[in-house]
């Protein structure tokens, strides 16, 4: 059973109610279909759960949800707040705006937020470095405005996505690298290729990335060039975005083949010159296709995703503690044994 979140990595936490599966604060169902999601109170993301944790816990939820009387219900989402702190979204058979408002309103509503929290944030500290500036002079005003100045630095220098290609080892991309990324057709299958930039030491390198890889990585990717997230309005600009080509496969398609959204060099297909609700309607295309990947048999996608957000979540955990914590440890962990 997983614990961690596959998108941001970290707990999902537990419950006490639903006793075939502990996980989670906030589960949401869909009994017609036997599918069982844990929505991270941390980036509001939809975990689907493997097939085998499934079945039981759906059961239990549309039991628990029916006998909770503490619920708002539509005719095809409804929401229950069990008096033990779970909260569950019941999926009836929705239509793809509704169903999207309820599945990533509150995700991009969330970044959107905070993205504006911090903007505020920023203008209040570039406005006291005004006034420190008049009350100290110019020394005042380059000390207010050093911490801003290296806050956006590290926003710029640090490593925003980390990609785990099949041949191994790690693609750690920047925030420049993910303003850089371009989708276009697949050679042969109809799909689409991936092209990312990587700059290392100064130099930039550019590969293409084509099938499974192609989907991993954008998946990893479009998040990131989404962090303004949208408002209600652009999430369902964005569903009907993917509803008007059929479904979240086609559209994928169709948006890899579109011409425009040239990058600053000329190249077609580039992300991050998309429209922000066909952004959005991307990010939302390649969440619905992998998980339908997943429900048709390739539940080893679907763990893969587990194990490597597991995995990450570990490495970060490690990343907190100072250089040589684990021969502290060590060290210290032997000469307690012999006492």
């Amino acid at each position: 059973m997983y614990t961690t979140c596959m998108f941001c990595t970290r707990p999902l936490g537990t419950n006490e109610v639903v006793e075939t599966f502990p996980v989670g604060r906030r589960l949401a169902f869909d009994a017609a279909r036997g599918r069982l999601w844990v929505v991270c109170a941390r980036c509001e993301r939809w975990n689907l759960t493997p097939m085998e944790e499934r079945w039981e816990a759906v059961e239990a939820c549309e039991r628990i949800f029916r006998d909770t009387r503490v619920r708002f219900s539509t005719d095809n989402i409804g929401l229950a707040r069990h008096p033990e702190g779970l909260t569950l979204v019941r999926i009836g058979e929705p239509l793809r705006p509704e169903f999207a408002a309820w599945r990533y309103g509150d995700q991009f509503g969330r970044r959107r937020r905070r993205k504006m929290l911090y903007g505020a944030a920023g203008v209040v500290l570039a406005g006291g470095t005004v006034v420190g500036g008049l009350a100290v002079g110019v020394m005042g005003v380059v000390l207010l405005e050093a911490p801003l100045h290296m806050a956006n630095m590290w926003v710029n220098l640090r490593t925003r996505v980390k990609l785990r290609p099949d041949g191994g080892g790690v693609i750690g991309l920047r925030r420049g690298d993910l303003r850089d990324t371009r989708i276009r057709p697949a050679d042969e299958s109809p799909g689409f290729k991936v092209q990312l930039r990587r700059t290392s030491h100064g130099v930039v390198r550019k590969g293409w990335y084509h099938g499974e890889e192609a989907h991993r990585f954008a998946a990893a990717i479009v998040p990131g060039l989404n962090a303004m997230g949208g408002t209600k309005a652009a999430v369902l600009g964005a569903a009907g975005e993917i509803e008007a080509a059929g479904h979240a496969q086609r559209f994928l398609v169709d948006v890899a083949g579109r011409r425009g959204f040239e990058s600053d060099v000329g190249e077609p297909g580039c992300i991050a010159k998309m429209p922000r609700p066909t952004r959005l309607a991307l990010e939302m295309a390649l969440h619905e296709e992998q998980e339908r990947r997943a429900l048709e048999g390739e539940l080893w996608l679907l763990e893969q995703a587990w194990r490597e957000a597991e995995e990450i979540a570990a490495i970060s955990d490690d990343l907190l503690l100072p250089e040589g914590t684990d021969d502290f440890i060590r060290e210290h962990g032997r000469a307690r044994e012999t006492r």
